[in-house]
């Protein structure tokens, strides 16, 4: 089981995750919770495409895909790897710090300055930063060895724009790696995937418990997949 401990710091701001991974004592930054920021959502900002802050939480998902990286930190360096939807950068610094050459894309410009500065934080060589729909990609077709993301699938209206992108981006002897923390909507993701040439392979689930002292222990799934 994963299980990584919040420890408190009194020098570090309230919205600061402070948590042990793998022996190594991390600090993400982030502007404020999950509750404050739905709480100062205008309708406007929600209308336009239902952008919410998700990304400034450290969810099990991203927990389990570290681990996941971790294992596999020698096939990981030196390797062209792209972080789908970085968030606060956790993930995308794991595989960074493992050696590998990563871009860390996302949506909102707000989470690209937090990854920046939570690799600054922790002492780890910044990631490439590209603010981008994966709707309309901006990199060289098949150009990434390694593709992953957390808990991207949480509407069903996702899985073909994320399929779409993983069959730009993706090399042809790439794998892409996607953590689901078991939503109902990932059997139409893994049903459009079969039917677009990929193969989805379930890895044995991963319990989970994120560094918060009121969340419980999740099991989440990683999904590989390729053009095989």
């Amino acid at each position: 089981m994963i299980s990584e401990r919040h420890s408190a710091n009194a020098d570090a701001p309230d919205t600061d995750i402070n948590f042990t991974f793998h022996g190594r004592q991390w600090t993400l930054r982030r502007p404020a919770n999950l509750e404050s920021l739905w709480e100062a959502i205008s309708d406007g900002e929600f209308a336009e495409d239902e952008r919410l802050p998700y990304w400034v939480e450290l969810w099990p998902a991203a927990l389990a895909l570290a681990e996941w990286l971790t294992e596999r930190r020698e096939r990981l360096k030196g390797r062209i790897c792209l972080d789908m939807g970085c968030g606060l950068g956790f993930t995308a610094l794991t595989a960074a710090a493992a050696g590998a050459r990563v871009l860390a894309m996302d949506y909102e410009r707000q989470a690209l300055v937090h990854c920046r500065q939570n690799a600054a934080i922790n002492a780890i060589a910044s990631p490439l930063f590209l603010l981008m729909d994966w709707r309309r990609p901006a990199i060289a077709p098949r150009t990434c060895d390694f593709i992953w993301a957390a808990d991207i699938l949480y509407e069903k209206r996702f899985a073909a724009p994320v399929l779409d992108f993983l069959g730009h981006a993706l090399a042809p002897d790439g794998r892409a790696w996607l953590a689901d923390p078991g939503r109902n909507t990932f059997e139409h993701f893994r049903q459009l995937a079969l039917e677009r040439g990929f193969d989805p392979r379930r890895q044995p689930p991963r319990p989970v418990r994120p560094p918060y002292a009121h969340k419980k222990t999740v099991d989440v799934t990683i999904w590989e997949l390729g053009a095989d």
